[in-house]
């Protein structure tokens, strides 16, 4: 972990938060020539960035709200992403079996229409209405159905990338530092930060000339806590829970169902052998880190799943949940699942007052859009940045043209590797692949295996660029190899780790 003590006494822009909103204010403030910092107080995606659908979409459900310019803004952002992270996102087309007690198909078909035409398209397919008579994956009486496109996204990746990108551009990135104050000085028009290493406890104090507040589940408890004034918004914390469960069927395409209470939910080809399930809309209160699935949620995803599908499932064959609590912009709606998903900013700022930008609401897939006006926002104080050019640089890995071309590349230059291992190192690294597998000639220059293709050193890689510090870290949000790897093999890498760990510290104190 990087210490606290490096930090520069100034900055131009510092973020609190290190979720996918926050390392993407980052990314563009120090893309644009702004010294920036972020604090993180645990991992990076450790919250709601790490717990989503793991969808690049526009939201085909907010039409019934009317979310028109969300849905827009999200459609155009899907093109954009996946030309800049063809290693973490990918292309996806989702199928919607009818069922015309539920919505009419005219009123489907309408709004597969303004999918397809409210923002361009350059690489994903249109919609079009499919038979299910020849299928043997769902219930008999599913007969007809829609298919369309959207994309699919590695979430805690994308968050992970978006901090390397800020990092080699210059910025300071600090997780597990926590702010625990800010105040602004009259004199030098700044703010003062105090941070707290949540490990450690060693406490500093750094400067900036804008605060961003990027804490998503936390954004309003920022102002309490840390600003000790109140907060101008509240959210309101929506849990969606999911469960993964082995692969239901064999078709490469997604399903989205529709359910007898309005909602919907996914079901997705997961990590090759798994599907993934969800997402409930639950309201919740109390601390997001505690959140968990109920087993109302599970028997909820259970029935509606068992309701389309001719393989069922049960409780027992769930390999895997999560839960996340989504930070949502209180706009009083009635029901969880129509509260909106669109972002606001709160901007404080005056010719005695150093600038505050807190984020309120917000969605994965229009993340950069979001930060991108976030920093334009900002960039009234700081004439002197540049122009925004996050829709056209690739994330760290992304400079390739597609996966299939960099995989054979790969299986070339290192045929001693498993295709699969390379498979997962291109959907998760891209070109850092060569970065991890560096001048290696034989599988033992890897290092010691831990299962399922985990070499020490791509678990060196992690801590030693990608802020990894625990085994949850690699195997759950750098990696999803958690759901293959055994106690024993966990136990293994834990071990392992902690002998890095303590090399890395015998090496600092000599």
């Amino acid at each position: 972990m990087a210490n606290v003590k490096q930090l520069s006494c100034d900055y131009d822009v510092f973020v609190v938060g290190g979720g996918v909103n926050g390392v993407g204010i980052a990314l563009d403030s120090q893309g644009r020539g702004l010294k920036t910092g972020l604090c993180e107080m645990s991992d990076l995606a450790s919250a709601t960035s790490s717990n989503s659908s793991k969808l690049i979409h526009g939201g085909l459900r907010y039409l019934e709200y009317y979310e028109f310019r969300l849905v827009r803004e999200a459609l155009a952002e899907r093109e954009t992403l996946l030309s800049v992270a063809p290693h973490i996102m990918w292309p996806m087309r989702f199928r919607l079996p009818h069922r015309p007690h539920l919505r009419p198909a005219w009123l489907i078909r309408m709004g597969l229409f303004l999918y397809d035409n409210l923002a361009k398209r350059a690489t994903l397919k249109g919609s079009k209405a499919i038979s299910f008579k020849k299928s043997n994956t769902l219930q008999p009486h599913l007969v007809k159905g829609f298919e369309y496109s959207d994309g699919w996204v590695d979430d805690a990746r994308l968050v992970v990338l978006n901090a390397l990108g800020a990092k080699e551009r210059g910025a300071d990135i600090f997780t597990r530092t926590k702010c625990i104050g800010a105040k602004r000085d009259t004199t030098s028009k700044r703010w003062i930060i105090s941070l707290e290493d949540t490990i450690t406890s060693a406490k500093t104090e750094v400067t900036a000339k804008a605060v961003v507040n990027a804490a998503g589940p936390w954004v309003s408890k920022f102002f309490d806590e840390s600003l000790e004034t109140d907060a101008p918004k509240q959210i309101r914390m929506v849990k969606g829970s999911h469960i993964v469960v082995p692969r239901i069927h064999d078709e490469q395409e997604s399903y989205i169902l529709q359910n007898e209470d309005g909602r919907i939910v996914f079901v997705i080809p997961y990590e090759q052998n798994f599907s993934l399930v969800g997402t409930t809309d639950v309201e919740y209160e109390g601390d997001p880190r505690s959140v968990s699935i109920s087993q109302d949620e599970v028997d909820y995803l259970v029935n509606v799943t068992n309701e389309h599908f001719t393989a069922q499932i049960s409780a027992n064959d769930i390999v895997h949940s999560y839960s996340g609590v989504r930070p949502l912009l209180d706009d009083e709606a009635e029901n969880p699942d129509a509260v909106t998903r669109d972002y606001t900013f709160e901007y404080e700022a005056s010719d005695s007052k150093a600038p505050l930008l807190s984020i309120f609401g917000g969605k994965i897939t229009t993340y950069r859009k979001l930060a991108q006006a976030a920093v334009d926002r900002l960039c009234e104080e700081f004439p002197q940045a540049k122009a925004c050019r996050t829709s056209i640089e690739p994330l760290p890995g992304g400079n390739f043209p597609n996966q299939k071309m960099l995989l054979e590349q790969y299986v070339q230059t290192y045929p001693f590797i498993d295709k699969s291992v390379l498979e997962r190192y291109v959907r998760t690294y891209g070109t850092r692949t060569s970065v991890i597998l560096k001048d290696a000639t034989k599988i033992s220059d890897l290092g010691r295996e831990f299962g399922h293709g985990l070499f020490a050193a791509e678990v060196k890689y992690l801590i030693e660029n990608e802020w990894a510090l625990t085994v949850d870290d690699i195997v759950w949000r750098r990696t999803k190899l958690g759901l293959v790897l055994n106690d024993g093999q966990v136990e293994s890498l834990t071990s392992f780790i902690s002998s890095e760990q303590k090399a890395d510290e015998k090496t600092q104190s000599a």
